[in-house]
């Protein structure tokens, strides 16, 4: 069963609130669509479909949409965090933390300095 194989896919979707959900399987092919929030999420999703399925898998057919195309993601701080780590997480690249805090200059002053619970633009680079 197609939809047992893919299971962490729709777990996934559910953690991240996609709206506008609906899964489908017809003739062994899964048919799944829905809102992501953010590109990054989208990303999550297709990451977790290539895991699952291989690079071209041919038993799914994803059609997954972004609310906010304006932003990369939004990021809530967590203690022991610095904007080089989230830089690091989203970008691969621990440099590219001045991209995060010239976005976030609304709420930031010193990239050396962030707190817990604060919600950072991450942005497109």
């Amino acid at each position: 069963m197609v939809k047992s194989k893919y299971q962490g896919v729709l777990d996934l979707g559910q953690e991240l609130s996609i709206k506008n959900g609906d899964v489908q399987e017809e003739n062994g092919i899964l048919k799944i669509n829905g809102t992501a929030n953010t590109p990054y999420e989208k990303n999550l999703l297709w990451d977790k479909i290539k895991e699952l399925g291989g690079e071209s898998p041919s038993d799914i057919v994803a059609d997954i949409t972004v609310e906010d195309e304006s932003i990369f993601h939004r990021h809530t701080v967590k203690s022991g965090e610095s904007l080089s780590k989230i830089a690091k997480h989203y970008y691969k690249d621990p440099m590219k933390y001045k991209a995060i805090f010239e976005a976030n200059t609304n709420i930031l002053s010193n990239p050396d300095v962030i707190h817990p619970d604060q919600v950072l633009v991450i942005p497109n680079v």
